[in-house]
């Protein structure tokens, strides 16, 4: 199989990934998820016309000639208000918030007004009708459209939904993503590890790349490399019902990468295997009905970059959201040699400068380094067969933080 262009393994990875069957949840559970549909308005919002400023309701007419002195008959407040009617001379004390009563028609500040006694103030500024007064319905309206699918949920469209009186919302579901590590040489951290055996860390990156775009992880551990137990951990992750299944590791040619030949024997149908990329080279794709296979490299760098590349916009696309690539424009801070046929994601260190981002490349970028990932602001992009570039060349970099 001949080697897949990034740009077009991205395309028929995304193919067909439509936003998940709905769910109804909780408000409070709705954070970062995305409507399935429209949401309507189940209230009035303000249900009344209420005062915007702490002062006195009163009627325009009696404050048009200044100073003059008003009786005060009464109190509304937030939650309680005034049930009488204002008269001529009259006003009722009232807070913000709180229902306008009836027969007022304006609001006078309390700083233009002083005590006569504990039942008169005097006002000594004139106000218009209508002044410091929200009108019922100024914000919404019952039955009024409030926000459209494919809405994400951030902080100010789930107060609204809550202002609107929705308890629950109809979000697009949230796509699991099930992770098997696979290799004989790998254990958990906190192990005693043996002369050839290895901490297992791709999954935790994968696991965190993937939820912050927005999907439930399920972490089916590690299995070794035996083609039974790597098709028992497919057999979990399917009943589980997952729709992203990632396997890192055996995804090479090698005599123990059998990742490639259990999906076969499992009914997956790969849309590739092999990339023009590096780090990531081995990455494979593959379905099964509406679940979808991705073999991952276990280089952990590979992994990781491959999950930036692929797993993160496949998660959001299923969840209903789409996720454009940081990219920028930037120059090199130090040279690089020509390219091969494979596209390079190179780490870097980004710097701000007066005149932009100055990327410069680390001088190792063996695929098993983590701490130099941990160390890159991003990733050069060098497309295939890119010439010699020397130190203030324009290039372009995926951003990773």
């Amino acid at each position: 199989m001949a080697l897949l262009p990034v740009a077009e393994a991205l395309r028929l990875l995304l193919d067909g990934a439509g936003p998940l069957p709905p769910e109804r949840v909780l408000l409070h559970e709705a954070a970062g998820r995305v409507l399935a549909g429209p949401l309507t308005a189940l209230r009035t919002q303000p249900p009344f016309d209420a005062s915007a400023m702490d002062g006195f309701a009163a009627r325009a007419a009696d404050v048009a000639d200044v100073p003059v002195r008003l009786e005060i008959v009464g109190v509304s407040a937030a939650g309680r208000g005034f049930r009488g009617e204002v008269a001529q001379g009259q006003a009722v004390r009232i807070l913000t918030g709180a229902p306008m009563p009836e027969g007022a028609d304006t609001v006078v500040i309390q700083e233009n007004t002083r005590p006569l006694g504990s039942n008169a103030i005097e006002v000594f500024e004139t106000v218009a009708a209508g002044r410091h007064i929200r009108r019922r319905g100024l914000d919404f309206s019952e039955g009024e459209m409030l926000l459209e699918a494919g809405r994400m949920l951030d902080a100010a469209a789930l107060s609204l939904a809550a202002s609107a009186n929705h308890a629950t919302l109809n979000v697009v579901g949230r796509p699991l993503v099930a992770i098997i590590a696979t290799g004989d040489e790998l254990l958990p951290p906190g192990s005693h590890l043996g002369p050839d055996q290895i901490i297992s860390s791709n999954a935790y990156g994968v696991a965190a790349i993937a939820s912050a775009a927005g999907a439930r992880v399920l972490d089916l551990g590690i299995v070794g490399d035996d083609r039974g137990a790597i098709a028992a951990r497919l057999a979990e992750a399917t009943t589980a019902g997952a729709d992203i299944v990632v396997t890192l590791g055996g995804a090479s040619v090698g005599d123990h990468d059998l990742v490639h030949e259990v999906l076969g024997s499992q009914e997956v149908q790969l849309d590739f295997w092999k990339i023009a990329m590096r780090p990531g080279k081995p990455l494979m794709f593959g379905r099964r009905g509406g679940m979808r296979f991705i073999g991952m490299p276990g280089n952990p760098v590979a992994s990781l970059v491959c999950s930036h590349l692929f797993l993160k916009p496949l998660v959001a696309q299923l969840g209903g959201r789409q996720v454009e690539h940081d990219r920028r424009p930037a120059v090199l801070g130090a040279p690089m040699a020509a390219n091969d046929l494979r596209e390079d994601y190179v780490r870097a260190r980004i710097d701000i400068v007066d005149s932009g981002l100055v990327a410069t490349p680390f001088g190792i970028q063996d695929s098993s380094m983590l701490r130099i990932l941990a160390d890159s602001g991003g990733l050069i992009i060098r497309p295939p067969f890119a010439p010699a570039a020397e130190k203030g060349a324009p290039c372009t970099i995926l951003m990773l933080r």
